[in-house]
């Protein structure tokens, strides 16, 4: 598959995820023949015309989803570039009518901005860290934001290094973002009680946070790659060039090559598995073509207390957005509520430092977590449905290979 062919594929996985329509999408795909730079037909410059016209009529947050669409799959010439600043900006304009705060954090290696809803000094509620993949800016995932609030948590959507307004540089330690984070937002949430929904790349991260920090208490994730995805060598020619291309412009590599040199630091083993004693939620896509099948049989076999959902679809599951996100808001809601449930799990003084040791958390967990049901389909949106037994949360359970 050619470049604009790969980008056309792509640009209806993360459309209909952001709410834009089929329909509109094949509206403007045939309208783009090309990704030249400045090019009137150019993919930056038809979406960016879209997201304009959407911006002038007034419709801000449609203007913002049309530009993170033209932005893609990262910054990379001016017109992108523009069309990043004016995702930000349109969001922005969104944002100050529905209750959601701009945050800028300063970084040892740069900047991260992040956006947030129900931070509070005087009411601390459980902290939910949201992030998104490699391609993916913090503005397709913030409009959940109002309705994760009322759901009960602190609730803070950022980016992974290099993607959007994170300034930072994707390498293997970049799993210390999670802890960052939590150590900037003690002050306003409950970070000993923090969830990670981290999708796709960043899933990773939170896999790897997890077995060191025990403020973190669940992840949940989507296609996220663990260890095949960055060390398998008979996987690689496989993945998309577009996923290629994008991880050299985060990780800053020259070529392929220096790419693969970077990434052979990258996979988590079963020692670091091991110790993420705490529940996982998986989704797995049957046809997924970026995340190797082989990485949910590693999970299966290493991680304690992970629960899979399979769709068969490919990476990310766009065909299933709907039972996709009420599967993905019930396992936050399970994980919580067992904790809530469970025996408190003692932290060292600093707050962060590895795991020791596990303790249940599950019983009741089930019932109370049914009782959400009008919730989940709130936080799930207009299209969060599911079959009964998707939507009521059952209680951990171990995997049967330890």
């Amino acid at each position: 598959m050619d470049h604009l062919a790969e980008l056309k594929e792509f640009a209806r996985l993360h459309a209909r995820g952001q709410g834009v329509g089929d329909r509109q999408v094949a509206a403007v795909l045939p309208r783009i023949t090309n990704d030249e730079p400045g090019h009137p037909a150019s993919w930056a410059r038809v979406w960016t015309g879209e997201a304009d016209r959407l911006a002038v009529a007034g419709r801000t947050l449609d203007a913002c989803r049309h530009y993170a669409l033209a932005r893609f799959p990262y910054h990379g010439d001016d017109v992108r570039r523009r069309a990043q600043d004016n995702c930000v900006r349109t969001f922005d304009d969104w944002r100050r009518r529905h209750g959601v705060e701009r945050l800028v954090l300063d970084h040892p290696d740069g900047t991260v901005a992040c956006w947030a809803s129900g931070l509070d000094e005087r009411r601390r509620r459980p902290l939910l860290l949201v992030m998104g993949g490699i391609v993916s800016v913090k503005e397709q995932w913030a409009p959940l934001l109002p309705r994760l609030a009322r759901l009960g948590w602190a609730a803070v959507v950022g980016e992974m290094p290099g993607v959007g307004e994170n300034t930072l540089r994707y390498h293997a330690d970049s799993w210390r973002l999670l802890p960052f984070l939590m150590d900037r937002l003690a002050g306003r949430a409950r970070v000993t009680d923090t969830s990670v929904l981290g999708l796709s790349f960043s899933g990773h991260l939170a896999l790897r946070a997890a077995a060191e920090d025990p403020r973190i208490r669940s992840v949940h994730t989507v296609g996220a790659p663990v260890a095949g995805f960055f060390a398998d060598p008979d996987w690689w020619p496989r993945v998309p060039g577009i996923t290629v291309a994008t991880l050299r412009r985060l990780t800053g590599a020259p070529d392929d090559d220096a790419l693969r040199a970077l990434l052979a630091d990258f996979p988590l083993g079963p020692d670091v598995l091991g110790a993420v004693d705490i529940p996982v939620g998986y989704v797995v896509s049957s046809r997924d073509e970026i995340i190797p099948p082989g990485e949910r049989q590693l999970l299966g076999a290493t991680l304690p207390r992970v629960r899979f959902k399979e769709f068969d679809d490919v990476h990310g599951s766009p065909a299933h957005l709907g039972a996709l996100r009420t599967w993905l808001i019930a396992s936050l809601l399970r994980a919580r509520l067992g904790h809530r449930l469970g025996r408190p799990r003692a932290l060292p003084a600093t707050g962060a430092g590895r795991r020791r040791g596990a303790t249940g958390a599950s019983g009741g967990a089930a019932g109370a977590a049914a009782r959400s049901r009008n919730d989940l389909a709130v936080a799930a949106g207009p299209s969060g449905t599911a079959n009964a037994s998707d939507a009521a949360p059952r209680a951990p359970r171990r995997s049967p290979v330890e």
